[in-house]
């Protein structure tokens, strides 16, 4: 370390000359919001030198290039991106993203800790600092059936890792309100660590009691009111813009020059198609901007801001002493990466492909009963239903009331009244698990489409106007070990599989982008009117969230947290 750090003095001080020297271009400063005109000087991956001129061993002409920090995406689940890590860091890092703070517990919760190892393998090897944050609520209920479950005890060979913060997001927030046995083994187990939040529309006492657990961090805001709550209250907001929570419009006013300091911008789960049409925090960034927050507090928030929070001191500027994550960036409003260095390293192919390889994981993993359109039929004595009402751009849902006759020992779905079949299937061969209910939102007309990314516990979901057809969806998906898919009169019309957990593909993340574009128009041709059908699909199944869901183990009312009797 002593040979390092003397290294490192003498380049800063202009003694040797640097391994790379970054010239031309404009620092923008994030403490006082000036642009700096000088050199910006790297040894090894550290900045070593600023506002000064360097010379070095390898420099690179900025020249018209606005530099800043590299972005840091402060709660993400790569799984949702549908590709493995290596093609997740492929796909985002030349965008800017050199930090990535992700929760595993997808993959978590189908084979256990060893997906949360092969999570913390893989972050050894990226071009990105790829944060590991271990899962703290595999289920996220006692609602579901997942494939595994992870308890304090199991966490705590896990700690200790190179790639760890702390405790990911704390979902089960009446757990910790209330004190339960579980989470307070686990709070206990990380106490005085970070420790990630998840408490939507927790306000008042509840709020306090929440966040008193120790927990400083909460991305599940969706209001400006909800976001001011929680900022006075000591919690550091992230705003959240994923492929289907879509929050920044609605915080935006919030974020200014002052709590800019205490929020923080996330993705949580966005998909390749929607990366590659808009952006991942590029387009965040210039999206606050257009609506009127300044640079700098958008440019704060997507780095020193969330290098704050979590308590990764050694980034969020370019300033001696810290790592060389940097962007080279056509203009603060613009935001479009012409170059990106992740510690130091020249973001390009030839890194990339100096990457060794990580083998896949949780082959294998769909062990669902087969079934026949007989299953999707759903019984009752009564007309008045409970209906899961989606929210476009949300994750929360309404819980609907409608009336809908039985006939012939059926409720069947009511295409005129955008009423359709949604069921989950149990698929970790644990009890065969089938539970239907009802839907409105997606603007189906005919045929299904089903899916293993179903959130958290990654069972088997469909919707569709169609019993046979959900049926071949559903077992499709069993031969494809998982994935998604459409179909329509008995013929699949686009699909994709996602043999790794039932939740990752194999193919370079450019092949899943493909893919997903072909599923979005077969399922526009279903009639369906969601811009993002899948993900907003597999959040219908998310027991922790407001207002109505569905399980394997029936329909959720998540404000009472408990089944409704069938």
């Amino acid at each position: 370390m002593t040979e390092a750090l003397e290294k490192r003095i003498a380049t800063a001080h202009g003694r040797e000359p640097a391994d790379v020297v970054l010239k031309g271009g404009r620092v923008f400063d994030l403490v006082t919001g000036a642009l700096l005109e000088g050199d910006v000087a790297i040894t090894g991956d550290c900045i070593v030198g600023t506002c000064a001129t360097y010379q070095g061993k390898r420099e690179i002409d900025v020249s018209g290039l606005i530099l800043v920090p590299g972005f840091i995406d402060t709660h993400l689940h790569v799984e949702s991106s549908l590709v493995t890590p290596h093609e997740f860091d492929r796909c985002v890092t030349p965008r800017g993203i050199t930090t990535a703070i992700c929760d595993p517990h997808e993959i978590a919760n189908v084979i256990g800790t060893p997906g949360i190892r092969w999570f913390q393998d893989a972050s050894r090897h990226l071009l990105m600092d790829l944060r590991v944050q271990l899962s703290s609520c595999v289920p996220s209920t006692d609602m579901e059936t997942s494939g595994a479950r992870i308890e304090a005890e199991d966490l705590r060979p896990l700690m200790g890792h190179p790639s760890g913060i702390g405790l990911a997001e704390f979902m089960n927030y009446p757990g910790v309100i209330h004190c339960d046995a579980g989470p307070m083994a686990k709070l206990d187990l990380f106490a005085g660590q970070h420790i990630d939040g998840h408490c939507p529309q927790v306000t008042g006492l509840d709020l306090n009691a929440y966040i008193a657990a120790g927990i400083r961090t909460e991305h599940e805001a969706t209001t400006a009111e909800e976001a001011l709550e929680k900022l006075r209250k000591g919690m550091r907001v992230l705003i959240r813009e994923g492929s289907v929570s879509k929050d920044l419009h609605a915080l935006q006013p919030v974020l200014n020059d002052v709590t800019s300091a205490y929020m923080c911008l996330c993705t949580d789960d966005r998909n390749p198609l929607d990366i590659a049409e808009y952006g991942h925090l590029d387009y965040m960034i210039r999206t606050l901007i257009q609506l009127g927050t300044s640079p700098l507090a958008a440019y704060r928030a997507a780095s020193l801001s969330a290098a704050e929070a979590f308590g990764l001191k050694d980034r969020g500027l370019i300033a001696p002493g810290l790592r060389a994550d940097i962007v080279a960036i056509d203009s603060l409003e613009g935001c479009h990466a012409q170059l990106v260095l992740a510690g130091g390293r020249v973001v390009d192919d030839a890194a990339f492909a100096a990457r060794p390889d990580q083998q896949p994981i949780g082959r294998n993993s769909v062990k669902a009963p087969r079934v026949t359109a007989d299953d999707f039929r759903t019984t009752g004595n009564r007309s008045a239903t409970d209906v899961i009402g989606i929210v476009e751009g949300k994750i929360i849902t309404e819980h609907l009331q409608e009336d809908i006759a039985i006939e012939n020992g059926d409720k069947a779905p009511d295409v005129a009244r955008d009423l359709m079949r949604i069921t989950v299937i149990e698929r970790h061969g644990k009890n065969g698990n089938i539970a239907n209910g009802f839907v409105r939102g997606f603007g189906m007309q005919r045929g299904a489409i089903a899916s293993t990314v179903c959130h958290d516990h990654h069972n088997i979901i469909a919707v569709g106007a169609n019993y046979a057809d959900m049926a071949i969806a559903a077992n499709r998906l069993t031969e494809l070990e998982g994935g998604l898919v459409v179909v329509l009169d008995g013929q699949v019309l686009a699909e994709i599989a996602l043999p790794i957990a039932g939740l990752m593909s194999t193919a370079p993340y450019e092949e899943v982008r493909d893919r997903m574009a072909a599923l979005r128009e077969a399922a526009q041709s279903l009639g369906v009117v969601l811009e993002e059908p899948f993900l907003q699909l597999g959040f219908l199944a998310l027991p922790v969230i407001p207002a109505l869901k569905i399980t394997d183990r029936g329909m959720i009312d998540v404000r009472k947290f408990e089944i409704i009797p069938g």
